[in-house]
């Protein structure tokens, strides 16, 4: 390694201490004049040095010339950072044996994937700060790299990240019990091999932040297109050792981020150690090359499952083994062990069997690290059960459909506890069948594919079930230490005006977040929807909480907020009652006015009660004191999970001389417990439906042997476009939860969670005139034309 590259005697290189600000000009509110003895921080940028090898050595670095450079304020590596940072490690207590080497902003002297940041150059601009980074050379020694997954797992491979034991992150299996007996006095035995590919969530808006420290106060503004931005102002407190209370996370609506907007990012934090050692604001934005090889891989499996089925078709045992691949670390705080938990722990969980033994086994290497993801282990724990599923009818003799009618469980055996542990409180599989035969003209459309294949035709029936988690409990990530809350908080105040202000910590990722809350506010205050402000996403303005992951926004939060507007609707009721000379629980509030709650006769506005209480209340009777503000936090304490579920069907066609797959039509029916707003329920399962349905044709990151990847860009990566899209068919059954007065669990993830099982079994029905099949996703056109023999 060459000298130090922080450069402390360059003008405009502030390195931890007090730096006088540049003189900037600030119109004076009202006063229509400029002042210039207001010192203002001036934004710089961040680019980052990435490393072309996918496992190497880092010799030296040679940045003179770069240093040189003229509007360059600062050049770092990771032994700047770590002066500064604590390591953090991806391991939760409740995962027992969970290994992960500890991770620093930037590497010390290693690189362990093709593409980290491994230095960083801050500039006057995004586009001088990467010429800088051309002047840079680093000298590597290449190691050998860990690519494949399963010679990954086998003894005597070189290790992902030197420092670990072995490339084993992660081992549990779960036994119920019996399984080896079951199968044995089984009448029919399937046995299967699956494989996922990597995708990656190609967001509409990279990641992008703006870190900004002040050295005097000792203040940290972060402004973080992040989905928590409690998580983060608990961790830039805790590895750069600011006290909590002087850390600021700002998370405006963001243009998605399905899961990869959770994690803790090299870069990110590098930018917020940058911006403490310069004491300026330093701004950060992944470029879509860069999310490519920064941002979380998912989906990463190999699954062997078997299946024992009785002669009528009755489903008795299941017996898997899921290896998945996620990188050279666990990511932070959430871990990337909890995609493949939750694959083992979800599969076969809409049918009634009893037997089940499954085992996880999560693998190091060296790619882009995988974690949670929309709809996160759901696609593939649904994907094997439903081919198995298939699998079962055809061997039995029964009808996909009626297969899953003779085995899912019945809608009053509720509550129980599945094979793998998880608690169910209701669920509506039944009904969801029979609904989903209603919607599909399910016996006509398998007349038509009869009458087509006579004529040449391929079409193809999917059929998937699936069960959702939402609402989680502090059993999903408290329990193994992360502080990672499970509970929302909101602040509800009635204004001297009359409308209503909503601080809550849920945020608003384009999924309609503050629609919803705003609806519940209204609703429950008897207000006009647009009276009522949500404010989400600041630290310092709204409550501590979760925020939204895990389709907890309306479950949770939602709920939060009803149960917040309660208590200020009987705050409200209170006062109007000393005004009024009457009993409050006589009064009612219905179109922003207090009215007699047996005739609806108006008999006071609201706005003049928050008139009287803020300005007047020498009105009120002595000792009143008028609590127009409440602040409440919700978390739930009932069932650790609230889970969902549906069915879906797909109907498509298959080209059997190119391999193409032309979508005809999609069916969902789902029971997201209470439906708060259809619209954004339905448009919310399109949604996913979509990201299924790319992940089942089209989405894979591709690497080549040496660990590079070899589709980084959007000319390579393909996402379904609307070209592509079937018309997508969406029905509802209602079973609310009965933990919360709201009744709602979540709908973010129902659609991507079985659209990809659903396409998976539509296109091995449309080639089983061929004897051909398929088990690994996506499914491209070559892999259909060599499962044919004409590839």
């Amino acid at each position: 390694m060459t000298a130090p590259l922080t450069p402390l005697d360059r003008p405009n290189s502030y390195i931890g201490r007090s730096v006088p600000r540049p003189n900037a000009k600030r119109l004076l509110a009202g006063r229509g004049r400029y002042v210039t003895d207001i010192r203002l921080p001036r934004m710089l940028h961040a680019a980052f040095l990435r490393s072309p090898h996918a496992h190497a050595r880092i010799i030296s670095i040679d940045a003179d010339a770069a240093r040189a450079l003229a509007g360059v304020h600062l050049i770092a590596t990771g032994a700047d950072l770590a002066r500064i940072c604590t390591p953090w490690t991806g391991t939760l207590d409740h995962f027992k044996g969970m290994t992960s080497e500890p991770q620093l902003p930037l590497p010390l002297d290693r690189v362990v994937w093709a593409g980290p940041a491994g230095g960083a150059v801050v500039a006057d601009s995004r586009a001088l700060a990467e010429d800088a980074l051309e002047l840079i050379s680093v000298d590597y020694e290449e190691l050998p790299a860990v690519v494949d997954l399963d010679e990954a797992r086998q003894p005597g491979t070189p290790r992902a990240n030197p420092a670990s034991q072995s490339n084993i992150c992660f081992r549990t299996q779960l036994d119920s019990g019996g399984v080896d007996e079951v199968f044995a006095a089984a009448a029919h035995v399937i046995e299967q091999q699956f494989s996922f590919g990597r995708h990656t969530p190609v967001t509409l808006e990279p990641r992008a932040i703006v870190a900004d420290y002040e050295p005097d106060s000792g203040m940290l503004t972060v402004h973080h297109a992040t989905q928590t931005p409690y998580q983060f102002q608990d961790l830039y407190s805790r590895h750069y050792n600011i006290p909590e209370a002087r850390v600021r996370v700002i998370a405006p609506d963001i243009g998605g981020s399905f899961g990869m907007k959770l994690h803790v990012y090299h870069e990110d934090m590098a930018v917020v150690g940058l911006s403490m050692m310069l004491g300026r604001p330093v701004k950060y934005v992944a470029d879509r090359i860069e999310s490519f090889v920064s941002d979380i891989h998912a989906r990463d499996h190999r699954v062997q499952a078997r299946m024992a089925i009785d002669a009528d078709g009755k489903i008795l045992a299941m017996d898997v083994h899921d290896a998945t691949a996620i990188g050279a670390f666990s990511t932070y705080p959430r871990t990337s062990v909890v995609e493949g938990n939750q694959v083992i722990r979800l599969i076969g969980a809409p049918y009634g069997f009893t037997s089940y033994r499954a085992a996880l086994e999560v693998v190091f290497q060296n790619k882009v690290q995988t974690s949670q993801y929309r709809a996160v282990g759901h696609p593939i724990a649904c994907a094997v059960t439903e081919r198995m599923v298939d699998i079962a009818a055809s061997r039995a003799g029964l009808d996909p459909l009626a297969m899953r009618d003779r085995n899912v469980i019945a809608d009053d055996a509720y509550p129980l506890v599945s094979p793998t542990g998880y608690k169910f409180e209701a669920l509506s599989h039944q009904a969801c069948l029979r609904r989903l035969r209603e919607i599909m003209d399910y016996d006509a459309l398998r007349g038509e594919q009869a009458e087509l294949r006579r004529r040449g035709v391929n079409r193809g029936i999917g059929i998937a079930t699936f069960v959702e988690i939402t609402n989680p409990s502090p059993a999903f990530y408290g329990v193994g230490g992360a502080r990672i809350s499970s509970q929302d908080g909101a602040t509800i105040s009635l204004t001297p005006t009359g409308e209503v202000r909503c601080a809550i910590s849920v945020t608003e990722q384009g999924q309609g977040t503050e629609a919803i809350i705003g609806q519940i506010v209204a609703d429950q205050l008897g207000l006009a929807q647009e009276h009522v402000k949500v404010i989400t996403g600041d630290t310092e303005v709204t409550p501590h909480g979760g925020a939204t992951w895990a389709c907890r926004g309306a479950g949770i939060g939602g709920e939060t907020a009803l149960q917040a507007a309660r208590r200020l609707k009987a705050n409200i009721l209170a006062i109007a009652a000393l005004v009024l000379q009457e009993q409050a629980a006589a009064l009612d509030i219905v179109d922003g006015q207090v009215v007699s709650a047996a005739s609806r006769q108006p008999r006071l506005d609201v706005a003049e009660i928050a008139r009287i209480a803020y300005f007047r209340s020498d009105t009120l009777p002595p000792g009143t004191q008028a609590q127009l503000t409440v602040s409440h936090h919700f978390a739930p304490q009932g069932y650790p999970f609230a889970f969902t579920n549906g069915i879906q069907g797909c109907s498509l066609e298959v080209d059997v001389d190119t391999g193409f797959v032309k979508l005809l039509k999609h069916y969902v029916v789902e029971d997201c417990g209470r439906i708060i707003n259809p619209m954004l329920v339905d448009e919310q399962l399109r949604g996913g439906v979509v990201q299924g349905l790319g992940a089942a044709l089209f989405e894979e990151c591709r690497y080549g042997e040496t660990g590079q990847l070899l589709n980084g860009s959007l000319a390579d990566y393909l996402v379904p476009m609307a070209m592509e899209m079937p018309d997508i068919v969406i029905d509802h059954v209602e079973t609310p939860t009965a933990d919360t007065i709201l009744g709602a669990k979540g709908c973010g993830e129902a659609g991507t969670a079985a659209a990809s099982a659903c396409v998976l079994n539509a296109v091995n029905d449309a080639l089983t005139p061929f004897g051909a099949s398929i088990n690994t996703i996506p499914i491209t056109p070559a892999r259909i034309l060599k499962a044919l023999n004409r590839y």
